[in-house]
């Protein structure tokens, strides 16, 4: 009996190791993994994230979100951080993280021994019963691979909190997309509503002119055709805002009262210089998040990889350790023997020799290294094409605000004048009134596409432009990556 119960001491200690303290406590943590979220994607946010987790926490978010959006102008750093504190998709993505973290931290620990206890010769020869068997089975194959498998769980950690991230920053760019969009639709219908007044002004001399026979009908009705094609176009424009600052609306995750919002009337002015980074590829190479992530897969296939070699040949081994109780009657007393038991089991691979496990990992390794070099050269190209798009979106706009734009304004006064001293038509008038409406919503639009090209260049320092892929896993990927073999 001593032996036996030294043999199931044994057992129990030997087999208790658990995973790296570390990665348990991180897998374990109320936030996992989201401090690291939260550093990764503060720099190219300039904004912080938070998780939120019980009814507590989401009653303060919303008073903070309500006091930096209700009847107040929101600013495009505003937008990004209210849609970081409040949208709700970002919510499930980082509870996403949570369920990662919890089905890897499962993968950690070692399976739980079984036991069996048996009776038998229940009442047999007046006896209550004639022996006991009790065992106690292990899993020796799990504890023997319990470091790979924490290195290969730590690695789809990383990946876990590196998607989080990723969403993080598509969030943040889509949002502030989406802020340009609203404020360049608000802006376009201010130049339109601006040539309707002119127009409108216009249109009130022309009435008067015809009254004096000084202009005919047909003057008369150009005139009215430019101030309802005017009318059509602000209406259309009006229309335009108000769907893109909806859409605003959603990414934030505003609703109610907290919809009275307002955007600027026009997009911040072109900067002197257009801002593109000289070395952006060496940033993006170094920073993106998605390259990281494919860095990594290959990282856990290699581990992987690794672990399946090791137990390609043994896939289940077990240490089993009990003893036996008999108790016989000899005359009048009865003896009671105790009998110790110790077996290792384990699958002969006869039919199943791992080969075609070992075939699939070499794949999948293989699979992980192209698609790592494929997205070396999407994140280089990417980054180039940021930083011509906004070099040349800079330059455009300036040659609109520079160029177009004071020449138009220039014609249409001059052609004022000229018609005032009755040496231009009417017509010439109303085509230089259509030649700087037009000049202006030009420049608009180019000052939108520069700010625009802003955002996406960050996106392509950073990651999160909607164009990633860059190799991480799925849950269901990371838990089953760190399985037990």
């Amino acid at each position: 009996m001593k032996r036996a119960g030294l043999l199931l001491s044994i057992s129990a200690v030997a087999l208790s190791a658990c995973a790296n303290p570390e990665l348990t406590a991180g897998l374990a943590a109320r936030e996992p993994g989201f401090e690291t979220v939260r550093n990764t994607t503060s720099a190219a946010t300039r904004a912080q994230a938070v998780f939120l987790q019980d009814a507590a926490t989401i009653r303060a978010n919303s008073e903070r979100v309500h006091q930096m959006v209700h009847q107040r102008t929101v600013l495009a750093d505003t937008a990004v951080q209210v849609a970081l504190l409040n949208n709700r998709g970002l919510q499930a993505a980082y509870a996403e993280l949570g369920m990662t973290a919890a089905e890897i931290w499962q993968t950690t620990l070692q399976p739980n021994p079984r036991v069996a206890i048996g009776t038998f010769g229940i009442g047999a020869d007046d006896l209550a019963w004639r022996a006991i068997e009790g065992i106690i089975a292990f899993n020796i194959l799990a504890l023997a691979t319990t470091e790979q498998r924490s290195r290969i769980a730590e690695t789809r950690f990383r990946q876990a909190q590196l998607i989080a991230a990723e969403e993080t920053l598509r969030v943040a760019t889509e949002t502030r997309l989406a802020w340009i969009d609203a404020v360049a639709a608000f802006e376009a219908a201010s130049i339109v509503r601006d040539a309707e007044s002119t127009a409108n002004a216009q249109s009130d001399l022309a009435a008067e002119l015809g009254e004096t026979g000084f202009l005919n009908r047909a003057a008369q009705a150009r005139d009215q055709a430019l101030f309802a094609e005017l009318s059509g176009q602000r209406a259309r424009a009006r229309l335009d805002a108000q769907v893109a600052k909806e859409r605003l609306t959603r990414l934030m995750g505003l609703w109610g009262t907290e919809t009275q919002y307002y955007v600027p009337d026009a997009l911040p002015a072109l900067p002197g210089r257009a801002g593109a980074p000289r070395d952006a590829e060496t940033q993006a190479l170094a920073r993106r998040v998605d390259l990281t992530l494919a860095r990594l897969e290959l990282q856990a296939v290699a581990q992987e990889h690794g672990l399946e070699n090791a137990t390609r040949s043994v896939t289940d081994l077990e240490l089993i350790t009990g003893a036996e109780i008999e108790r016989e009657r000899d005359g009048g007393d009865v003896e009671t023997s105790t009998t110790p038991q110790f077996e290792v089991e384990f699958v002969i691979p006869i039919f199943d020799s791992g080969e075609a496990r070992l075939r699939r990992a070499e794949m999948a390794y293989l699979r992980a290294a192209h698609q790592l070099a494929e997205r070396a050269v999407t994140v280089r190209s990417e980054a180039r094409a940021a930083q011509a798009e906004l070099a040349g979106a800079h330059q455009i706009a300036r040659h609109y605000r520079d160029n177009l734009v004071p020449l138009r304004a220039l014609v249409e006064s001059e052609t004022l004048l000229a018609y005032n001293g009755m040496i231009e038509s009417y017509v010439e008038l109303l085509d230089a009134i259509r030649a700087r409406q037009a000049a202006q919503m030009s420049e608009a639009s180019a000052r939108a596409d520069y700010w625009r090209a802003e955002a996406l260049m960050t996106a392509a320092l950073y990651g999160g432009g909607g164009d990633g892929g860059g190799g991480g896993a799925s849950p269901e990927m990371a838990a089953a990556g760190a399985a037990p073999h």
